[in-house]
C-alpha cells in the first residue's frame, strides 16, 4: 500500500503529459535534468541571435550605407518585429499545436532564416561592393533587390523567433510542477538561470562574434551563429525524453472575448448580492481537470456579469467566475506592461546609439581594435554578476525580514530596476557631454574625426543597464508567466516580449521625430549622421525626464495591482472543500 502511495505521489499534479498525452512521473520527467537541456539551448541560441542583433547598426551604416537615423530606426523596427511575434506564437501554442511542436515548427524557420542570411552576406551579386572611401561619400548604394533579400531574411528570422521564444521559456517552466512545494520553489529560481543562459550566449557573441564580423568577415561571423542556431536545436531534441508538456486549453482569446461579449449583452441587468449566484462548475470538474478553480472578486465587477445565469449555456452569453477572473487577471496585468515599455526602449539604445557612439571613440587596445558592439558585454557581465549576487545573497538575506520565499516582490524589484534605468539615461547625458566637449577641443566637430577619448568612457552606461536587466527584464519574464491564468501562461509570457517590441517601435518613432523637430528651421537637429555635431546629450536627457515620469506612472499601478491567489494554497482549499462536501460517500467507501 505504501508503495502504491508513493508511487501516485510520484506523478505530477498539474496536469503535465509525456508527448503522447500520458501523466508523467516527476522522478523521471521534469525538473533541473529537463531544464538544463533547455537552459543550454538558450545559450547557444541567444549566441546566434546576438551575433546577428548586436552587429546589425554596424552592418547597415557600413555595408549598406544608410544614416544613422535610417540605420537605427530599421534595427529598432526589426527587433520590435521580433519582439512583437512572440504574440502569434503563443497564441498558435496555446490554442492549437501545444509549446513543443510549435516551438519545433518555429526552429526550422527561424533555422531557414539564420542560413538565408548567411547565403546574402557571402554572395557577391547579392550584396553592394565594399566602399574603398566611406568618409567621402563616393559609394555604390545597395540595390533594391539586395536590400530586398538581405531584410527578407532578417524578416523570415523574425517570423521563427516568434514561435520560439514565448515558448521555450514556459517550456521550461512547466517542468516544475506548482502542486509541490519543492518543485515550486526551483522555479523562482529556474528564471535567474535562464536569464543567465540568455547573457551568456550574448557574452560570446559580443566578444568573438562581432570581433570576426568586422576583422576577418562577415560571412564568417554569420555562419557561426548559424550554425550555433543548429547546435542549440539538435541540443533540445536531445531532451525530448526528459520533457513534461501541457495540453494545449483552447483559445485564450476566443475565451477573453466571450467574456466581454457575454457582460456586455448582459449589461443592463443587476449583479445578484451573493457571488455564489453566478455561474460556476462543480469543484470535481475542476479536480478531474487538473485546473484551478477561482473566485469572483469585486474589482472589474462589469465582467462578473458575464456568468449572470439567464437560462442560456451558449458559450457566447454564459461564463464561468473562472474564465471571467482569469481575463481580469490579463487586464490587471497591462498598466504593468505598459509600466516596462520605458525601460525597453532604453534597451533599445545599447543596439543603436551607444555603438554609434563607440565608432567616434579611440578604440585601440595596443595593436587590437575593440569592435563597439563589443561594449555590449559589459551589459552581460553586470547582469550576470547581479543575477548571482542577488539569487544567492540578496533573497536569503530578505527572506528574514519579509518572510517572502523572493526576498522581495516581483514588484518591489521590478521597480528598482525602472530606477536604475533613469540614473542609466543621466549619467549616459553626461558621458555624452564630455565626448562633445572633447570633440570641440581637438577641433573634430565638423569634420567628425575620432575624439580622442578611450570608448570605456562609455562603460558606465553598459555596466548599470546590466544591473537594470537582472532588476527589470527578469522579472519580468517571471511576473508575467506567473501571475498568468494557468490556461494562458503562453500568452502571460508573450507580455514580456511585448513590451520590447513596443518598446523598439517607440524608441524609432521618438528618434526620427526628434530628429525631425530639432532640425527644423534650419537648425542641425539633435542627431545627425555626424555625431560630433549631434546632441545626444540632450535626446538622453529627454530620456531621463520620461524615466522619471514613467516610475510616477508605475508606483500608482502597482500600488493598485492585485496579486493572483497562490495556486499552491488554493488546491488545497479545493481538496478541503471536496472532503467536507463528500464526508458519507468516504466513510461509505472504506467500508
Amino acid at each position: 500500500m505504501a508503495v502504491e502511495q508513493g508511487l501516485a505521489d510520484d506523478y505530477t499534479q498539474d496536469g503535465t503529459v509525456d508527448l503522447k498525452g500520458n501523466p508523467v512521473r516527476r522522478s523521471k520527467r521534469g525538473g533541473w535534468k529537463a531544464c538544463s537541456f533547455i537552459i543550454v539551448y538558450e545559450v547557444f541560441e541567444r549566441m546566434a541571435f546576438y551575433g546577428i542583433s548586436s552587429n546589425l547598426v554596424i552592418y547597415l551604416t557600413v555595408r549598406l550605407q544608410q544614416g544613422i537615423v535610417t540605420a537605427s530606426n530599421n534595427v529598432t523596427n526589426w527587433v520590435g518585429v521580433v519582439w512583437m511575434t512572440p504574440v502569434l506564437g503563443a497564441y498558435i501554442a496555446d490554442a492549437y499545436l501545444g509549446r513543443f511542436w510549435t516551438f519545433m515548427a518555429a526552429s526550422l524557420i527561424y533555422l531557414m532564416g539564420m542560413s538565408f542570411l548567411t547565403m546574402v552576406v557571402s554572395i557577391p551579386s547579392l550584396k553592394p561592393p565594399l566602399c574603398p572611401q566611406p568618409t567621402l561619400g563616393h559609394c555604390d548604394k545597395p540595390s533594391a533587390l539586395q536590400l530586398g533579400f538581405y531584410f527578407g531574411a532578417l524578416y523570415i528570422l523574425a517570423v521563427g523567433t516568434g514561435g520560439t521564444k514565448p515558448n521555450i521559456s514556459t517550456i521550461g517552466a512547466d517542468q516544475f510542477d506548482d502542486f509541490h512545494p519543492k518543485e515550486k520553489s526551483q522555479k523562482i529560481s529556474f528564471f535567474n538561470w535562464w536569464m543567465f543562459g540568455i547573457f551568456f550566449g550574448g557574452f560570446f557573441a559580443n566578444i568573438i562574434l562581432v570581433y570576426i564580423q568586422e576583422n576577418i568577415g562577415w560571412t564568417l561571423g554569420y555562419a557561426l551563429p548559424t550554425a550555433g542556431l543548429a547546435i542549440s536545436i539538435a541540443i533540445f531534441i536531445a531532451g525530448t525524453p526528459f520533457y513534461r508538456h501541457k495540453v494545449p486549453a483552447g483559445s485564450p482569446f476566443t475565451l477573453m472575448v466571450k467574456v466581454f461579449i457575454a457582460a456586455i449583452k448582459k449589461r443592463k441587468l443587476p449583479l445578484p448580492k451573493e457571488a455564489k449566484e453566478l455561474y460556476e462548475l462543480d469543484l470535481e470538474e475542476y479536480m478531474k481537470k487538473k485546473k484551478f478553480r477561482m473566485e469572483a472578486t469585486p474589482s472589474l465587477s462589469f465582467l462578473n456579469k458575464a456568468s449572470i445565469q439567464t437560462g442560456s449555456t451558449d458559450s457566447w452569453r454564459l461564463c464561468t467566475i473562472t474564465e471571467v477572473e482569469e481575463t481580469k487577471q490579463m487586464i490587471r496585468m497591462i498598466p504593468i506592461l505598459i509600466a516596462t515599455i520605458i525601460p525597453s526602449i532604453m534597451l533599445a539604445q545599447s543596439n543603436t546609439l551607444f555603438i554609434k557612439q563607440g565608432t567616434t571613440l579611440d578604440r585601440k587596445i595596443g595593436k587590437f581594435s575593440i569592435p563597439p558592439a563589443s561594449l555590449n558585454a559589459f551589459i552581460t557581465i553586470s547582469l550576470l554578476i547581479s543575477i548571482v549576487i542577488y539569487d544567492r545573497i540578496f533573497v536569503k538575506m530578505m527572506r528574514k525580514f519579509t518572510k517572502n520565499p523572493r526576498g522581495i516582490t516581483l514588484l518591489q524589484r521590478m521597480g528598482t530596476g525602472i530606477v536604475v534605468h533613469a540614473v542609466i539615461m543621466f549619467v549616459s547625458a553626461l558621458v555624452e557631454r564630455r565626448r562633445l566637449a572633447v570633440a570641440r577641443e581637438h577641433g573634430v566637430v565638423e569634420s567628425g574625426g575620432q575624439v580622442p577619448l578611450s570608448i570605456f568612457i562609455l562603460m558606465p552606461q553598459f555596466i548599470l543597464m546590466g544591473i537594470a536587466d537582472a532588476f527589470v527584464e527578469v522579472t519580468k519574464i517571471e511576473f508575467f508567466y506567473d501571475q498568468a491564468p494557468e490556461s494562458m501562461k503562453s500568452i502571460g509570457a508573450s507580455y514580456s516580449s511585448t513590451s520590447i517590441g513596443i518598446g523598439n517601435f517607440l524608441s524609432s518613432i521618438l528618434l526620427k521625430t526628434v530628429s525631425n523637430i530639432t532640425s527644423r528651421n534650419g537648425r542641425k537637429g539633435w542627431i545627425l549622421n555626424n555625431l560630433n555635431e549631434s546632441h545626444l546629450d540632450y535626446y538622453y536627457g529627454l530620456f531621463t525626464v520620461l524615466n522619471c515620469l514613467n516610475f510616477i506612472f508605475f508606483l500608482v499601478v502597482s500600488k493598485y495591482y492585485v496579486y493572483k491567489a497562490e495556486l499552491s494554497d488554493s488546491i488545497k482549499l479545493l481538496i478541503q472543500e471536496l472532503e467536507e462536501k463528500t464526508p458519507s460517500n468516504e466513510s461509505n467507501n472504506s467500508h
